[in-house]
């Protein structure tokens, strides 16, 4: 079990100036070697900055640890960050400026529209597009091959929600979705794997204002259908204000969440109403320190003042499993660490492994379902 608590963040919404300087990789002066730049749009401010805030703070934490490092590993990290706001047509600007600027490859967008116009930037440059959080699983068509993920897909996370729903005998399921690119998928990913397993079409689904409290509309119709189980793919206020109005139509099946979700403003926004919710989680947990890529991550928030998150977790995994690419690669150059991250796919992080180039069921790498109690314990 962990105790939910909220993020302190402030840290992570400055952004790093600089420019890299030719280098060839071995022909540094010792102790000191090339840096590797990273140019991250994310959202600090606007609908999801409570996910993006934490994703960008987990990845600074690493890079901040990476480069204290004595002695170095003969590279250099340098992570600018650069607020858009979660405003797709911000993101794609960002991208176009980090790059321009000198990033060597852009890192970690959040949001599925943001990422769709962000490597719709890398991919017309040449660059590497690193680590999006909830892009659209289009980005893992053979066409997207500059685009290396660390998550699974939403895909994976509606399979396994999926068939715990039917493993249960849950078998009218509805869908919760925002009106936004990223609700749009994961209603297509819900739908993909209730054909997949074979169960019957969607008892019903409705879409809901980003991020907004306006979900009577939805609530009707949803109700009216007698699900009974919701998956919902939707941030934290629309998440929360439609568990709230739902639950006052009499409604007690199960609410199921991708893991976009946030459940630390989740938690936030619904206190202790929040017993009984189900979310998925695509890293491991924040507080299990047994495992050794968490042991690391626990020791790196000692230093910091964050608390611990599971999406400042899967950005200080992304950060690492960067770093081990350009380690192998011996080099910043796009096709060398294009070929070093195509044959990650199975890299152990910290007993927690990786698969980079994984396609639309990966096996490799574990979904954890967790409920949330009223009090805010996470029960695995």
């Amino acid at each position: 079990m962990m105790m939910l608590r909220r993020t302190v963040l402030g840290a992570a919404a400055a952004t790093s100036l600089g420019s890299a300087a030719p280098w060839a990789w071995g022909q540094a002066k010792a102790g000191a070697g090339r840096k590797v730049v990273l140019g991250q749009s994310v959202p600090l401010t606007g609908a999801a900055s409570e996910i993006g805030l934490a994703f960008a703070a987990g990845a600074k934490l690493y890079v901040d640890a990476f480069n204290a490092r004595k002695p170095g590993p003969g590279f250099s990290m340098e992570l600018r960050q650069v607020d858009d706001g979660y405003d797709p047509a911000k993101a794609g600007t960002n991208a176009k400026k980090l790059l321009a600027d000198g990033a060597d490859l852009l890192f970690g967008f959040v949001g599925t529209a943001s990422s769709d116009a962000g490597e719709a930037v890398a991919k017309q440059q040449g660059a590497i597009f690193f680590a999006p959080f909830a892009a659209s699983d289009t980005l893992r068509d053979a066409d997207h091959a500059n685009v290396f993920h660390v998550r699974p897909s939403m895909a994976d996370e509606a399979f396994k929600m999926v068939r715990h729903c039917a493993t249960l005998g849950q078998e009218r399921i509805a869908v919760l979705a925002e009106d936004d690119a990223m609700g749009r998928a994961g209603l297509a990913a819900v739908r993909q794997a209730m054909a997949e397993l074979k169960l019957p079409p969607l008892a019903a689904w409705a879409f809901v204002p980003v991020n907004s409290d306006k979900v009577d509309a939805a609530v009707a119709t949803l109700a009216k259908a007698q699900p009974q189980a919701i998956i919902q793919v939707s941030l934290f206020n629309s998440t929360a204000a439609f568990i709230r109005k739902m639950r006052k139509t009499g409604y007690v099946g199960a609410f199921m969440n991708f893991s976009v979700v946030g459940i630390d403003p989740l938690f936030t926004a619904l206190g202790k109403d929040i017993g009984g919710v189900v979310v998925s989680q695509v890293v491991p947990s924040p507080r299990s320190s047994a495992t050794p890529i968490v042991k690391e991550y626990l020791a790196a928030i000692d230093n910091s003042e964050q608390t611990p998150s599971y999406e400042s977790m899967e950005g200080f995994i992304a950060a690492k499993t960067l770093a081990e690419a350009v380690r192998r690669a011996k080099s910043s150059d796009t096709a060398a660490l294009q070929k070093a991250m195509t044959a990650m796919t199975d890299y152990d992080v910290g007993g927690f492994r990786i698969n980079l180039r994984a396609g639309i069921r990966d096996q490799v790498r574990a979904i954890d379902l967790v409920t949330i109690t009223p009090d805010g314990k996470i029960v695995r």
